[in-house]
């Protein structure tokens, strides 16, 4: 992970910032979203007990946790990291996950999904197309209530689908970690209503008003290491339903399917069953954020097999207490 700070001590994101003549001292776009998500890191330590960070390994967690480390440098963050690990993980994002909470010395929690299946609180599919991925939510929630987390900070952002779109900063669920799309607490002038009961909680996501080309961008500015699969490599796929997956020992090939080696990347990371590649040669951050300035489809809808379910697919299990 980088450094929070210049060599002489200020916070990077000044580096953002300039003087402007009359206009005073201004923000750029990427030091404006540093600032508001730094706000929300600090607002939730003040007014919560026992608030937790969802770290996948993922860019967007990543990001997230580097913003909490700038928001409370040179002091640790003063809560631990959660993985919900479905068992059918990248191999790579594994290892960056246990390099990252090596060299940091971060707490990290591990809630499996494989502890849900061997206990029998959930059922594994079978077959063709299986997949662990809805089964995160039972880890999720499990998760939660075995750390008594008040609130939980999550990396989605709205431009990524429709449903989370919907969502505020502040997202309450209730005892049941089930989302209400219809009732939502208001945030005028960035004000943030925390308020909750025993048992409930709220999901916190800084990384709301960022989009995937602004995570790119600030992944360049502050020079972040990422798991190797984000950058354009070899790799046997296997096409599916429009999508290239990726062959792993945990994907079964389905009778007549064709593998083959392509150069790829990803751009979101999830379980290895349901996250697709897309072609490309971008090996490089700068050569990545020159293919989103001209995509014109989200990650998600691109590469993730799991919002394909249905229409709704994403907020019927937001409602169910996925994230």
């Amino acid at each position: 992970m980088t450094s929070t700070t210049d060599a002489d001590g200020r916070g990077t994101g000044d580096r953002h910032a300039h003087l402007s003549g009359r206009r005073g001292y201004e923000l750029s776009h990427l030091a404006a979203l540093e600032a508001e998500s730094v706000h929300i890191f600090r607002e939730v330590a003040a007014t919560f007990e026992r608030p937790g960070l969802l770290f996948s390994g993922g860019k967007d967690s990543v990001v997230m946790f580097h913003l909490a480390r700038k928001a409370f440098w040179p002091a640790p963050i003063p809560f631990p990291l959660m993985h919900v690990d479905t068992g059918h993980n990248f191999d790579e994002v594994i290892e960056y996950r246990d390099r990252v909470v090596a060299e940091t010395g971060v707490r990290l929690i591990v809630s499996s999904v494989q502890d849900d299946i061997d206990a029998g609180r959930v059922v594994e599919q079978t077959g063709p197309g299986a997949s662990r991925n809805r089964l995160q939510t039972t880890a999720l929630l499990r998760g939660i209530t075995e750390n008594r987390f008040d609130a939980v900070f999550g990396g989605a952002r709205r431009d990524e689908e429709k449903a989370r779109a919907k969502e505020r900063v502040f997202s309450f669920r209730d005892e049941f970690g089930a989302w209400n799309p219809r009732d939502q607490r208001p945030e005028l002038w960035r004000l943030y209503n925390g308020r909750h009961s025993k048992g409930e909680h709220i999901r916190v996501f800084p990384l709301s008003n960022w989009t995937e080309l602004d995570i790119w961008q600030y992944i360049a500015e502050e020079n972040i290491d990422l798991p190797s699969i984000y950058y354009a490599h070899q790799r046997q796929v296997i096409p599916r339903d429009g999508m290239l997956l990726a062959k792993t020992r945990f994907l079964q090939e389905l009778p007549g399917e064709e593998v083959r080696t392509e150069t790829v990347r990803f751009r979101t990371v999830g379980d290895a069953t349901c996250t697709g590649c897309v072609l490309s040669a971008a090996d490089d951050v700068r050569k990545v954020i020159e293919e989103i300035e001209v995509t014109r489809v989200t990650e998600r809808g691109a590469t993730r097999a799991d919002d394909r379910i249905s229409e709704s697919g994403m907020e019927d299990r937001k409602k169910e207490g996925y994230f």
